[in-house]
């Protein structure tokens, strides 16, 4: 799985979102998980796994 890491709830709907328009295939919708994050998975046109997350502990900065 290749994890994607976000700033929201929003921008792991957001990816999740545009990763469907895509043509990916939603593995998991994204939902809240069991360490208080929140987080999809989806396999892209290519075969990937993806995780998007968002993680309330962690801020990941714009470059």
């Amino acid at each position: 799985t290749i994890g994607h890491n976000v700033n929201s709830r929003k921008e792991v709907n957001d990816v999740m979102e545009q990763a469907k328009k895509a043509g990916a295939n939603i593995i998991k919708p994204a939902q809240d998980t069991f360490w208080g994050g929140y987080a999809g998975y989806f396999q892209d046109p290519d075969g990937h796994l993806w995780e998007i997350v968002w993680n309330p502990e962690w801020n990941i900065l714009d470059k």
